[in-house]
């Protein structure tokens, strides 16, 4: 007996449509953030070929001079690197007069020396500018703007050329 299929027509149904229950709104308190005392400082920038210093002197600072969240003589193992970094400070006779704490990137290590140099003596200059005379003098805030030439196309360096052959 051949099965017979019946036809089943479609029929849609409404949903019906209910209204959402509010929800019960919880009031939280409201806490007022007292606002970080913040601290004051002076800044400045040094730079010197690739070496960027970003220098912060925190007046009454007890902890030195801090360089990448490092002594100074740990960063600079080297006392003639230390002696450049701390050369404003002995020239402006201002050893103990805060904390520094800086921030420096790119370059080798002389070049970074070189520009912490110039962001402290220009923060002490920001201090106290009595100190501009004395550091001039000593030639402490004179930018150094040599930077090593670029390598130009067909040349084996900046200015090196390939040897010339006759045959």
């Amino acid at each position: 007996m051949p099965t017979v299929k019946k036809k089943t027509t479609r029929t849609t149904t409404k949903k019906k449509t209910t209204t959402p229950k509010p929800k019960k709104v919880v009031e939280t308190p409201v806490v007022k953030k007292t606002p970080k005392k913040r601290k004051e400082y002076l800044s400045a920038v040094g730079r010197r070929k690739r070496s960027v210093a970003r220098v912060r002197f925190y007046p009454g600072g007890d902890q030195g001079i801090v360089i990448n969240d490092k002594k100074v003589e740990k960063f600079f193992s080297q006392p003639a690197l230390q002696r450049i970094v701390r050369e404003p400070l002995v020239v402006a006779n201002a050893e103990s007069a805060g904390g520094f704490t800086i921030k420096v990137a790119g370059g080798g290590v002389r070049g970074q020396a070189e520009s912490i140099r110039l962001g402290i003596s220009r923060v002490l200059v920001k201090q106290d500018e009595s100190q501009k005379a004395v550091l001039r003098s000593h030639k402490l805030l004179t930018v150094d703007a040599r930077v090593k030439e670029r390598k130009k196309y067909g040349l084996k360096k900046a200015r090196r050329a390939p040897q010339w052959q006759k045959r």
